[in-house]
Parts: structure tokens; sequence; C-alpha cells
């Protein structure tokens, strides 16, 4: 999926076309690495490359499944719990397997807040009444956030491969 910018239209529009950028972008960080790449520590917590894109899976399921769905945790298509856990790769899950597992989150995140207006408000116990709108902003920051985690690590990869960066 490659998302050309909106930068003019309905704000839902402009909002939900940045969130998909940063999604794509947070992609893109880890695309054509070996699993073994993805799978690097080159940092003290577990931030990988492939962990990046399980943890913002897990966030998709968090916001959209758990809170704005209402879904019970058995009911969501993976780990939707706030902890580390959202950064835990299972040993025979590859690359491939974790961004098409983040797409099929993020893919569900769309069809659920298509329900919702972005004046939508619901009570959440951490951050006190949100919208929809919030939803979608504060999911920009976290994916935004975390594709610039990936590409620092993708840089500190490709420099001890001696790999032409990735562009």
């Amino acid at each position: 999926m490659s998302t050309n910018p909106i930068t003019n239209g309905t704000e839902r529009a402009i909002i939900e076309n940045m969130l998909d950028h940063n999604r794509e972008a947070l992609i893109e960080t880890a695309r054509g690495l070996s699993d073994a790449e993805a799978r690097r520590r080159l940092v003290a917590s577990l931030t990988t490359p492939i962990s990046l894109i399980k943890h913002a899976a897990a966030a998709e399921r968090i916001w959209f499944q758990r809170f704005w769905a209402g879904l019970d945790e058995s009911e969501c298509d993976g780990y939707p719990n706030r902890d580390e856990g959202t950064f835990a790769v299972a040993d025979d899950e590859s690359l491939t397997d974790v961004i098409a597992e983040f797409e099929r989150a993020s893919q569900r995140s769309r069809v659920i807040a298509s329900r919702f207006d972005l004046d939508d408000t619901k009570d959440n116990p951490r951050e006190g009444n949100v919208s929809m709108r919030w939803t979608l902003l504060a999911m920009i920051q976290e994916f935004a956030r975390h594709a610039g985690h990936g590409d620092i690590l993708r840089e500190q990869i490709d420099k001890a491969t001696l790999r032409q960066p990735n562009p």
C-alpha cells in the first residue's frame, strides 16, 4: 500500500491519511531486512525493528478493538494488553508475518474507527474522556515516534552490514 499525502480535504480524510502514512513509514523502516537483522538488539530495551511493528499491531488492538469496539481479549486478533508483552515476538514469527499482522490490525482499526464520528467520546481509565479524533491523533504520534526509532535502528543495521541506506 502506498499512501499519497492528502493536504487538503475533510479533517477526517487528512487525519486518516496521515495515520496511514505513519503506519507505512514504520513498516518501511524494517522492509528488506533479514529476520535476523530485524531481531537485532541494538539498545538496552526490547526495541528492535520487528518488535516495533509487533508493538504497533498491539496498539491498534488496544485502542480500536478493545477500547472503541469493546471486544473481549479473546475476540482480538492478537495480543491486546498494555505492557511489555506488546514487544514480544515469538521465535517462529518472521518479519513478513509481523508486518502482515500489523496490516491486518490496521485494517480492522480502519473499519472500527469508521463507525464513530471524530467527536464521539468514551471514558478511558488512564486518559480520561477521549474522542475518536484524539485516538487517531494519538496513533499518528505513536507510529511517527516509533518510525523514528526504526529509522535509527535501520541506520545502525545498514552501517553494520555496509548496506546502502533504506530510501
